[in-house]
Protein backbone atom coordinates (compact mmCIF):
# COMPACT_ATOMS: atom_id res chain seq x y z
CA UNK A 1 0.00 0.00 0.00
CA UNK A 2 3.15 2.85 0.84
CA UNK A 3 4.81 1.64 -2.41
CA UNK A 4 1.40 2.75 -4.28
CA UNK A 5 0.69 5.53 -2.40
CA UNK A 6 4.24 6.73 -3.13
CA UNK A 7 4.32 5.57 -7.07
CA UNK A 8 0.41 7.98 -6.98
CA UNK A 9 2.30 11.03 -5.42
CA UNK A 10 5.26 10.81 -7.71
CA UNK A 11 3.04 10.43 -11.07
CA UNK A 12 0.78 13.42 -9.76
CA UNK A 13 4.37 15.85 -9.86
CA UNK A 14 5.66 14.28 -13.29
CA UNK A 15 4.50 16.59 -16.23
CA UNK A 16 1.71 14.10 -18.60
CA UNK A 17 3.41 12.31 -20.62
CA UNK A 18 1.34 11.85 -24.14
CA UNK A 19 1.25 7.92 -25.69
CA UNK A 20 -0.42 6.70 -28.82
CA UNK A 21 -1.34 2.92 -29.05
CA UNK A 22 -2.66 1.32 -31.62
CA UNK A 23 -6.50 1.21 -30.84
CA UNK A 24 -9.07 0.92 -30.64
CA UNK A 25 -9.53 1.13 -26.99
CA UNK A 26 -8.97 -2.25 -25.09
CA UNK A 27 -6.70 -3.95 -27.71
CA UNK A 28 -3.64 -5.66 -26.47
CA UNK A 29 -1.70 -2.87 -27.68
CA UNK A 30 -3.42 0.02 -25.57
CA UNK A 31 -2.52 -2.79 -22.40
CA UNK A 32 1.20 -3.15 -23.50
CA UNK A 33 1.16 0.96 -23.37
CA UNK A 34 0.06 0.79 -20.42
CA UNK A 35 2.55 -2.02 -18.50
CA UNK A 36 5.75 0.15 -20.01
CA UNK A 37 4.04 3.59 -18.52
CA UNK A 38 2.52 2.49 -15.89
CA UNK A 39 5.13 4.42 -13.18
CA UNK A 40 4.29 7.46 -15.68
CA UNK A 41 1.55 10.22 -15.55
CA UNK A 42 0.27 9.15 -19.21
CA UNK A 43 -2.25 9.93 -21.29
CA UNK A 44 -3.14 7.23 -23.81
CA UNK A 45 -4.73 8.33 -27.11
CA UNK A 46 -6.11 5.62 -29.90
CA UNK A 47 -4.34 5.82 -33.25
CA UNK A 48 -6.45 4.06 -36.26
CA UNK A 49 -3.29 2.57 -37.61
CA UNK A 50 0.35 1.75 -37.06
CA UNK A 51 1.01 4.24 -39.50
CA UNK A 52 -0.69 6.88 -37.92
CA UNK A 53 1.01 5.63 -34.64
CA UNK A 54 4.25 6.40 -36.29
CA UNK A 55 2.63 9.70 -37.95
CA UNK A 56 1.57 11.42 -34.77
CA UNK A 57 5.06 11.09 -33.34
CA UNK A 58 7.05 12.49 -36.20
CA UNK A 59 4.40 15.20 -35.57
CA UNK A 60 5.25 15.55 -31.88
CA UNK A 61 1.54 15.50 -31.17
CA UNK A 62 2.82 12.43 -28.83
CA UNK A 63 5.90 12.01 -26.65
CA UNK A 64 5.56 8.33 -27.62
CA UNK A 65 3.63 5.53 -29.58
CA UNK A 66 3.45 2.12 -29.18
CA UNK A 67 3.02 -0.79 -31.84
CA UNK A 68 3.33 -4.55 -32.30
CA UNK A 69 6.49 -5.82 -33.47
CA UNK A 70 5.65 -9.80 -33.57
CA UNK A 71 3.97 -12.19 -31.97
CA UNK A 72 5.58 -16.17 -30.52
CA UNK A 73 2.72 -17.99 -33.06
CA UNK A 74 2.56 -15.36 -36.03
CA UNK A 75 5.48 -14.19 -36.50
CA UNK A 76 6.38 -10.06 -37.53
CA UNK A 77 4.18 -7.52 -37.93
CA UNK A 78 5.56 -7.02 -41.56
CA UNK A 79 3.95 -2.75 -41.39
CA UNK A 80 5.87 -2.19 -38.42
CA UNK A 81 9.13 -3.50 -39.90
CA UNK A 82 8.51 -1.19 -43.44
CA UNK A 83 7.37 1.88 -41.60
CA UNK A 84 10.79 1.21 -38.99
CA UNK A 85 12.57 1.48 -42.18
CA UNK A 86 11.00 4.75 -43.96
CA UNK A 87 10.72 6.68 -40.60
CA UNK A 88 13.52 8.24 -38.22
CA UNK A 89 11.73 7.59 -34.91
CA UNK A 90 13.71 5.53 -32.89
CA UNK A 91 13.16 2.32 -30.80
CA UNK A 92 13.25 3.54 -27.16
CA UNK A 93 11.33 0.28 -25.67
CA UNK A 94 10.30 -2.87 -25.99
CA UNK A 95 6.92 -4.85 -24.29
CA UNK A 96 6.62 -7.95 -24.32
CA UNK A 97 3.12 -9.63 -23.47
CA UNK A 98 1.55 -13.21 -22.66
CA UNK A 99 -1.44 -13.32 -24.58
CA UNK A 100 -4.64 -14.55 -22.71
CA UNK A 101 -7.83 -14.64 -24.85
CA UNK A 102 -11.23 -14.77 -22.31
CA UNK A 103 -14.49 -15.59 -23.41
CA UNK A 104 -16.35 -12.25 -22.37
CA UNK A 105 -20.15 -11.80 -22.33
CA UNK A 106 -23.00 -9.32 -21.04
CA UNK A 107 -23.09 -9.60 -17.36
CA UNK A 108 -26.64 -11.71 -17.27
CA UNK A 109 -25.07 -14.21 -19.55
CA UNK A 110 -24.72 -17.71 -19.55
CA UNK A 111 -22.55 -20.06 -22.06
CA UNK A 112 -26.10 -21.65 -23.33
CA UNK A 113 -27.38 -18.47 -24.67
CA UNK A 114 -24.23 -17.64 -27.09
CA UNK A 115 -25.37 -18.12 -30.67
CA UNK A 116 -22.17 -15.87 -32.22
CA UNK A 117 -18.76 -15.34 -31.10
CA UNK A 118 -16.82 -12.36 -32.34
CA UNK A 119 -12.98 -11.65 -32.71
CA UNK A 120 -10.25 -10.97 -34.81
CA UNK A 121 -9.64 -14.06 -36.95
CA UNK A 122 -6.49 -14.70 -35.15
CA UNK A 123 -7.93 -14.91 -31.94
CA UNK A 124 -10.55 -17.27 -33.09
CA UNK A 125 -7.59 -19.59 -34.23
CA UNK A 126 -5.59 -19.44 -31.41
CA UNK A 127 -8.48 -20.51 -29.04
CA UNK A 128 -9.88 -23.13 -31.50
CA UNK A 129 -9.80 -26.44 -28.97
CA UNK A 130 -11.62 -24.17 -26.28
CA UNK A 131 -14.78 -23.27 -28.87
CA UNK A 132 -14.73 -26.67 -30.50
CA UNK A 133 -15.35 -28.21 -27.01
CA UNK A 134 -17.78 -26.28 -25.35
CA UNK A 135 -19.32 -24.21 -27.95
CA UNK A 136 -19.15 -25.79 -31.08
CA UNK A 137 -22.70 -24.51 -32.84
CA UNK A 138 -21.43 -21.20 -32.58
CA UNK A 139 -21.42 -19.00 -35.29
CA UNK A 140 -17.77 -17.47 -35.86
CA UNK A 141 -17.75 -13.67 -36.81
CA UNK A 142 -14.48 -11.78 -37.82
CA UNK A 143 -13.80 -8.28 -36.41
CA UNK A 144 -11.01 -5.86 -36.95
CA UNK A 145 -9.96 -6.34 -33.65
CA UNK A 146 -10.64 -7.43 -30.13
CA UNK A 147 -11.79 -4.88 -28.67
CA UNK A 148 -14.02 -4.29 -31.39
CA UNK A 149 -15.57 -7.87 -30.98
CA UNK A 150 -16.03 -7.03 -26.93
CA UNK A 151 -17.95 -3.44 -28.58
CA UNK A 152 -19.99 -5.95 -30.88
CA UNK A 153 -20.98 -8.01 -28.22
CA UNK A 154 -22.22 -5.80 -25.54
CA UNK A 155 -24.63 -4.37 -27.90
CA UNK A 156 -26.17 -7.49 -29.09
CA UNK A 157 -27.59 -10.85 -27.59
CA UNK A 158 -26.53 -14.06 -27.95
CA UNK A 159 -23.12 -12.74 -28.75
CA UNK A 160 -19.68 -13.30 -26.88
CA UNK A 161 -16.46 -12.12 -27.83
CA UNK A 162 -12.70 -13.09 -27.29
CA UNK A 163 -11.01 -10.08 -26.31
CA UNK A 164 -9.01 -8.82 -23.40
CA UNK A 165 -9.64 -8.30 -19.76
CA UNK A 166 -9.28 -4.49 -20.13
CA UNK A 167 -11.84 -4.25 -22.94
CA UNK A 168 -14.34 -6.33 -20.95
CA UNK A 169 -14.14 -3.50 -18.38
CA UNK A 170 -14.70 -0.75 -20.28
CA UNK A 171 -17.90 -2.33 -22.07
CA UNK A 172 -19.22 -3.45 -18.71
CA UNK A 173 -19.01 -6.75 -19.33
CA UNK A 174 -18.13 -10.00 -17.54
CA UNK A 175 -15.30 -12.33 -18.31
CA UNK A 176 -17.35 -15.87 -18.57
CA UNK A 177 -14.10 -17.94 -19.23
CA UNK A 178 -10.10 -17.07 -19.21
CA UNK A 179 -7.29 -18.34 -20.75
CA UNK A 180 -9.33 -20.27 -23.12
CA UNK A 181 -6.28 -20.38 -26.06
CA UNK A 182 -5.09 -23.52 -27.31
CA UNK A 183 -1.33 -22.52 -26.46
CA UNK A 184 -0.15 -21.42 -23.31
CA UNK A 185 2.89 -19.87 -24.84
CA UNK A 186 1.82 -16.97 -26.92
CA UNK A 187 3.21 -13.64 -26.50
CA UNK A 188 3.16 -10.68 -28.77
CA UNK A 189 6.37 -7.99 -28.52
CA UNK A 190 5.37 -4.45 -28.96
CA UNK A 191 8.34 -1.72 -29.65
CA UNK A 192 7.83 1.85 -28.37
CA UNK A 193 8.94 4.61 -29.98
CA UNK A 194 10.22 7.88 -29.52
CA UNK A 195 12.18 10.54 -31.35
CA UNK A 196 15.50 9.84 -29.44
CA UNK A 197 16.26 6.27 -27.83
CA UNK A 198 17.24 5.25 -24.23
CA UNK A 199 20.49 5.63 -22.81
CA UNK A 200 22.35 2.83 -21.47
CA UNK A 201 21.10 0.68 -18.57
CA UNK A 202 22.80 -2.42 -18.85
CA UNK A 203 20.30 -5.00 -19.90
CA UNK A 204 20.09 -3.29 -23.41
CA UNK A 205 18.98 -4.38 -26.95
CA UNK A 206 19.92 -2.54 -30.09
CA UNK A 207 18.01 -3.22 -33.46
CA UNK A 208 19.75 -2.68 -36.72
CA UNK A 209 19.07 -2.36 -40.46
CA UNK A 210 21.04 -2.84 -43.78
CA UNK A 211 21.84 -4.02 -46.70
CA UNK A 212 24.83 -5.98 -48.04
CA UNK A 213 26.19 -6.16 -51.41
CA UNK A 214 25.05 -8.55 -53.83
CA UNK A 215 28.57 -11.14 -53.84
CA UNK A 216 28.93 -14.38 -52.23
CA UNK A 217 29.37 -14.91 -48.59
CA UNK A 218 28.32 -10.87 -47.84
CA UNK A 219 25.67 -11.57 -45.34
CA UNK A 220 28.30 -14.02 -43.31
CA UNK A 221 31.11 -11.42 -43.45
CA UNK A 222 28.24 -8.55 -42.31
CA UNK A 223 26.89 -10.62 -39.21
CA UNK A 224 30.95 -11.60 -38.30
CA UNK A 225 30.97 -7.96 -37.19
CA UNK A 226 28.85 -9.33 -34.19
CA UNK A 227 29.92 -12.83 -33.71
CA UNK A 228 33.78 -12.01 -33.92
CA UNK A 229 33.32 -9.92 -30.85
CA UNK A 230 30.95 -12.41 -29.30
CA UNK A 231 27.52 -10.50 -29.08
CA UNK A 232 24.67 -11.91 -29.01
CA UNK A 233 22.30 -12.27 -32.24
CA UNK A 234 18.54 -12.31 -30.95
CA UNK A 235 16.36 -11.71 -34.32
CA UNK A 236 17.41 -11.33 -37.99
CA UNK A 237 14.38 -11.14 -40.89
CA UNK A 238 14.89 -10.04 -44.48
CA UNK A 239 12.40 -7.50 -45.88
CA UNK A 240 12.17 -6.56 -50.38
CA UNK A 241 13.76 -3.81 -50.26
CA UNK A 242 11.48 -0.75 -51.82
CA UNK A 243 11.80 -0.09 -55.44
CA UNK A 244 14.71 -2.55 -55.92
CA UNK A 245 12.94 -5.81 -57.07
CA UNK A 246 14.21 -9.29 -55.45
CA UNK A 247 16.53 -6.76 -52.91
CA UNK A 248 16.26 -6.89 -50.00
CA UNK A 249 16.99 -5.41 -46.60
CA UNK A 250 17.84 -7.00 -43.27
CA UNK A 251 16.63 -6.37 -39.62
CA UNK A 252 18.43 -7.70 -36.72
CA UNK A 253 18.19 -7.49 -32.79
CA UNK A 254 21.55 -7.73 -30.62
CA UNK A 255 22.35 -7.60 -27.23
CA UNK A 256 24.17 -4.88 -25.97
CA UNK A 257 23.71 -0.56 -26.63
CA UNK A 258 24.86 1.07 -29.29
CA UNK A 259 27.26 3.09 -26.55
CA UNK A 260 28.81 0.39 -25.60
CA UNK A 261 32.68 0.32 -26.82
CA UNK A 262 32.01 -3.33 -27.82
CA UNK A 263 29.04 -2.49 -29.88
CA UNK A 264 30.44 0.78 -30.87
CA UNK A 265 33.40 -1.30 -32.84
CA UNK A 266 30.96 -3.97 -34.08
CA UNK A 267 28.28 -0.75 -35.30
CA UNK A 268 31.38 0.62 -37.40
CA UNK A 269 32.82 -2.45 -38.77
CA UNK A 270 29.16 -3.49 -39.80
CA UNK A 271 29.36 -0.05 -41.73
CA UNK A 272 32.47 -1.00 -43.41
CA UNK A 273 30.73 -4.49 -44.47
CA UNK A 274 26.97 -3.38 -45.18
CA UNK A 275 24.86 -0.98 -47.37
CA UNK A 276 22.64 1.57 -45.83
CA UNK A 277 23.32 0.54 -42.31
CA UNK A 278 20.40 2.21 -39.96
CA UNK A 279 20.68 2.20 -36.48
CA UNK A 280 16.56 1.67 -35.53
CA UNK A 281 17.65 2.41 -31.79
CA UNK A 282 18.98 0.89 -28.32
CA UNK A 283 16.59 -0.02 -25.51
CA UNK A 284 16.17 -1.57 -22.41
CA UNK A 285 15.12 -5.27 -23.35
CA UNK A 286 11.83 -6.59 -21.49
CA UNK A 287 12.55 -9.15 -18.91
Amino acid sequence: VYREIMRLCRSVQMEETKVAFLGPRGTFCEQAARVHFRDVNAIFDERPSIADVFRSVRAHEVDSGVVPIENSNEGSVVATLDLLSESGLKICGEVILCIRHNLIVRPDAELNEIKEVASHSQALAQCRRYLEENLPNAKLVETGSTATAVKLASERDGVAAIGTELAGQLYGMKVLASGIEDSQQNHTRFFVLGRDDHEPTGKDGTSVLFAVRHRPGSLHEALGALSNRMINLTKIESRPARGKPWEYVFFCDFEGHRKDLKCQEALEDLQRKTVDLKILGSYPRAQ
